[in-house]
């Protein structure tokens, strides 16, 4: 017997009906299983998440504790050792830069340029400045301050410390290792050595604010870049948890590192 008008139509509309459904399901395992992956820097496999086009915004993701912070070991190329998080966020894009290794090592190195950095704040929705001054350091104590560190002084393996006073947590005391540098590779990590307090709370203990930055070149004058942030198993609440506000903050130093203005509109996340 052959299908009458009404079966055809019928079979059509459940044909469609069966497409969507399994676009549907498969997008949703697409995006499950990113956020259950975690971030993958580039280390010799794939990025979690992608690089996004030239001219495109960063992508930017974040994960919170109740994903799988409690268990998350990090990738070795980080060199950390803690297991866990309270946050963390990956900021990924691809940016123009002409300089070179050279230029973008004298461009970190310029630790007093940080000050004036800004961020869209959701709090008060307007634009604050998040890093009020920055100054270079001889040693692990604020007092000892000195010049911006050139190219020169940041070989691989180096170890230099440097003051930053937060918007929120006030001043702390950061080491700066630069893990690796070539022509076409830069790979430097962030970590705080002392506490970081608002008011009279400490936020984080020494080692709970940790970042990590490669800056891979893809041709002469387009480089990668990827960057994590991750806040300690043991930080305080008060500072976790506030995931615009941290996807702000993340973008801001990414602005800063390749020479976009940090409170250009759109802000990444309102």
């Amino acid at each position: 017997m052959s299908a009458g008008p009404h079966d055809e139509r019928l079979a059509g509309t459940w044909t469609g009906r069966g497409i969507r459904f399994v676009l549907t399901a498969a997008l949703f395992c697409l995006t499950y299983g990113f956020a259950q992956s975690g971030p993958q820097p580039p280390c010799g496999k794939a990025t979690v998440p992608p690089y996004p086009g030239l001219n495109n915004s960063p992508i930017v993701k974040y994960w919170g504790e109740s994903d799988f912070g409690h268990d998350w070991r990090p990738p070795l190329c980080t060199g950390w050792d803690e297991v866990g998080f309270s946050t963390l966020i990956a900021t990924v894009a691809r940016f123009r830069c002409a300089a070179g290794t050279e230029g973008l090592l004298r461009h970190i190195g310029s630790i007093s340029e940080l000050a004036g950095t800004r961020y869209w704040s959701t709090t008060h929705k307007q634009w604050q400045t998040l890093i009020l001054t920055a100054h270079a350091l001889t040693g692990t104590q604020p007092g000892q301050r000195r010049q911006d560190f050139t190219p020169d002084e940041m070989t691989e393996g180096k170890v230099l410390y440097l003051e930053q006073v937060d918007n929120l947590s006030g001043a702390a005391t950061y080491r700066m290792h630069i893990a690796e540098v070539s022509a076409d590779r830069l790979v430097f990590d962030l970590e705080n050595v002392s506490n970081m307090r608002y008011f009279f709370v400490t936020l984080f203990h020494p080692g709970e604010m940790q970042s990590i930055y490669f800056l891979d070149r893809e041709s002469d004058n387009v480089w990668r870049y990827y960057s994590m942030v991750r806040t300690g198993r043991n930080a305080s609440r008060l500072a976790t948890g506030h995931e615009a506000s941290s996807i702000n903050r993340a973008v801001a130093f990414y602005r800063f590192l390749v020479g976009i203005p940090t409170d250009q509109e759109p802000p990444a996340a309102r």
